[in-house]
């Protein structure tokens, strides 16, 4: 188990094949962009509220959302493409003052605070996982409740879950600490990809990553576009919805802890495996905790450094009423005392990456997403479906729109392509409908996470797990639409109730 669980974290680029031959995937991303383009260009419909360099950039933003869907070519040089096209095609506003401002415009992505936190972030989890800490915890877990096959799977739940606080990149998470463990142990039980899966190596997968779902949705660091997700309710509410790492946490953890409760168990009946019972992988835990030895004082270090920055994330968001400026500064602190005490070096930082994949294409998307909003794209959308939905009562209208967002997911292969594209809209309809802020931006960011459990594409972390081949296409989407069910009848019952409890409504 060991070689298995020290291996590196796949990279993104080998992991995520193209969804579809480029051959196909350019031909289509083209004439989409095109065909937008045309419909002013040619035909002269466009949205009077809507600048003319702002329907130049919807034609720009919507293929390069299909390229980061489709892949067919890496989603950071997709992003850059988009941002170089935009400015070559004066898809800018400063696009008339200059091409030193419109680059500037371009580019003014890359220095928003919510980026760098990202960053910060990926070179913190980078150190976890360094120093082993990361893999203790996961050991400690299945050494505590891995006797059967059902406590073995809420051990491995349970280290993600615990993980998902600390590292943002969720497929670090399962990719790099839980996946190559959860392998070792279905293969100690003789359960391979093809005919033995059914053993062990299937239950476990399908727990594995619909239990990270869930963890995904608990913590603003449980995957990289929650940020974002949290940006995006700052601006559509003007300020008046500030979620950052301590009230996005009390507002999930009682619905979220209620569905990591429920996600081993249920797939354990839908998908009952061949083998119930696992001593060994206790003891093998045992075994290697043994081995490990007493915690050294790098990881001892990482984790004082990790809870400090959290509770300087609470302690800012609770006291200082700009609380949520000091994130990145605060993550940024804890990399430089990482740094400074040499458990991190800048080699560590530099070979990171994943970290510096997000930040290109995370920092072009977050410029992009802005202009359209400057561009009053996502306002016109809006509009349009409140006008489609406006006979309905609020509530009924909070559902549907809803669940229309939440089985759009079908069509994404990113939660960040999916928030940046669909959360502003979505939420301003309900607000301008009526519907409480704090409660219409929250519950849209935790199902921005739910939803990924839909399909084997649904965020980083599918495809990894989904090729280590012991659950087929069909379980796999049989599974995610059972456990949508059940995800949203939690969350819309338990999840509301708790949050009448906080006043979100």
């Amino acid at each position: 188990m060991s070689a298995a669980a020290g291996s590196a974290v796949p990279d993104k680029a080998v992991v995520e094949a193209p969804a579809l031959s480029p051959r196909f995937s350019w031909p289509l991303i083209l004439t989409v962009g095109i065909g937008i383009w045309c419909l002013d260009g040619l035909l002269g419909w466009r949205p009077t509220q809507v600048p003319e360099w702002g329907w130049r950039l919807l034609a720009i933003f919507v293929p390069t959302i299909l390229a980061l869907m489709l892949r067919p070519i890496p989603g950071g040089a997709a992003v850059l493409l988009g941002l170089l096209t935009a400015f070559f095609c004066r898809a800018l506003p400063t696009s008339d003052e200059g091409a030193k401002k419109a680059m500037e415009t371009a580019l003014s992505g890359y220095r928003d605070p919510t980026v760098w936190l990202v960053l910060a972030a990926y070179f913190i989890s980078r150190a976890l996982i360094k120093t082993g800490l990361a893999r203790r915890i996961a050991l400690f877990f299945i050494r505590l409740l891995g006797h059967n096959t059902l406590g073995l799977s809420y051990a491995l739940v349970a280290s993600d879950t615990v993980l998902a606080g600390m590292i943002p990149s969720n497929a670090a998470r399962v990719g790099g600490v839980i996946l190559p463990i959860t392998r070792s142990l279905a293969e100690l039980y003789k359960s391979h990809p093809g005919a033995s899966a059914g053993l062990l190596g299937t239950f476990l997968m399908l727990a594995l990553y619909q239990g990270d779902v869930v963890a995904c949705a608990m913590f603003i660091t449980g995957q990289a576009s929650n940020v974002l997700a949290a940006e995006r309710a700052r601006e559509v509410t003007a300020g008046v919805v500030d979620l950052h790492y301590g009230n996005w946490l009390a507002f999930a953890i009682v619905p979220g802890l209620t569905s990591l409760v429920l996600v081993p168990w249920l797939i354990y009946r839908w998908q009952r495996p061949g083998i119930t019972h696992t001593p060994e992988a206790a003891a093998l835990a045992r075994d290697e905790l043994g081995r490990m030895g007493r915690p050294r004082i790098a990881e001892v270090l990482v984790l004082v450094v990790f809870v400090g920055v959290c509770l300087a994330w609470i302690l800012t968001g609770l006291l200082l009423e700009d609380g949520s400026d000091y994130t990145a500064a605060v993550a940024l602190s804890g990399v430089a005392i990482l740094l400074l005490s040499g458990v991190l070096t800048w080699h560590d930082c530099v070979s990171e990456r994943g970290a510096w994949d997000v930040f290109i294409w995370y920092g072009g998307l977050v410029q992009l997403g802005r202009l359209l909003d400057q561009a009053n794209l996502t306002t016109v959308f809006a509009s349009a479906v409140a006008g489609a939905l406006q006979d309905l009562a609020l509530v009924l209208l909070f559902v549907c729109t809803l669940l229309v967002y939440f089985y759009a997911h079908y069509g994404f292969a990113s939660i960040t392509t999916h928030v940046l594209a669909m959360y502003p809209a979505f939420v301003g309809v309900l607000l301008e409908m009526g519907a409480p802020p704090w409660l219409t931006a929250a519950c849209f960011a935790y199902f921005s996470n739910l939803c990924a459990g839909l399909t084997h594409y649904g965020t980083t972390p599918a495809p990894i797990v989904f090729g280590a081949g012991y659950v087929s296409h069909g379980t796999w989407w049989k599974v995610g639409l059972l456990m949508s069910f059940v995800n949203i009848a939690v969350w819309l019952s338990v999840g509301m109730a708790w949050w009448k409890v906080l006043g979100l409504w």
